[in-house]
């Protein structure tokens, strides 16, 4: 079973996670492919506008199931063995605390999510270049 997850690879809070998935899952679950590889992300038919909607992630097995934003965060973790590290991770991001028992509701936690993803660079910080993952989608790394 293979995962695909279309981060942005120049953002420092996407990138932060991805390093975090790769310590956790060392490639047996997940392959990771950075939204600015517009070819690889293309042959799944998402474009550059797709991937502006936030993180996606894709079943290997069957394409067409997909998630995206808040929703490919918590199947994340759903699928990891240790998954709660990676929600409680997401959970403490700055701000979410907080929110607590609003953001245990779907449309708050999509409300939240969209706030960090339409301002991670203001809030995290952009990368002067693309983080390529050692664990890249079909092994076909740049680097």
């Amino acid at each position: 079973m293979t995962y695909y997850v279309i981060y942005d690879g120049n953002c420092n809070l996407c990138v932060t996670l991805v390093q975090l998935l790769e310590t956790l899952d060392q490639g047996k679950l997940f392959q990771y492919a950075p939204m600015q590889d517009e070819q690889k992300v293309l042959q799944w038919g998402i474009t550059a506008q797709d991937c502006e909607q936030g993180m996606i992630l894709i079943d290997g097995n069957e394409p067409q199931r997909r998630w995206q934003g808040s929703n490919a965060a918590e199947e994340i973790g759903r699928l990891l063995p240790l998954g709660s590290i990676f929600v409680d991770a997401y959970r403490a991001l700055p701000g979410v605390k907080w929110a607590g028992d609003v953001l245990r509701q779907a449309a708050s936690r999509l409300r939240f999510y969209e706030q960090i993803r339409d301002n991670r660079y203001t809030i995290f910080g952009k990368r002067s270049s693309t983080y390529e993952s050692a664990y890249c989608v079909d092994g076909s790394c740049k680097s």
